[in-house]
């Protein structure tokens, strides 16, 4: 793919990079965006952010700031939330071109 070095280089920054959330974290909850938006099931994003993650990743527009409120409740700090948010759009992002290029290619979705 023409942009794949690109692709890669944003998301060992998002979910490789420095932050307050371990990296493993990051790379849980890209991998269950990825999967949602590729109309794939999964494993829940780890605890407390499994249907933050899922609400991202599926309807962006409805996450309120009681979402956010409700994970900070839970103990989470907003440079938390803002990671876990940036590896769900991402993750959301990259299923959703996976599913377009497949769609290119002729190939049934799965």
């Amino acid at each position: 793919m023409r942009y794949d070095a690109l692709v890669q280089a944003i998301t060992d920054a998002v979910v490789a990079g420095p932050g307050q959330t371990p990296s493993e974290l990051r790379r849980a909850v890209l991998a269950r965006a990825t999967r949602l938006a590729g109309a794939r099931s999964g494993a829940p994003a780890p605890a407390p952010f499994g249907s933050y993650v899922d609400k991202v990743a599926q309807h962006a527009f409805k996450v309120t700031d009681a979402d956010v409120a409700a994970l900070k409740s839970a103990g989470s700090t907003e440079d938390a939330v803002f990671e876990v948010t940036a590896a769900a759009a991402l993750g959301a992002a990259l299923g959703r071109l996976e599913r377009g290029m497949a769609a290119l290619r002729g190939e049934e979705p799965t």
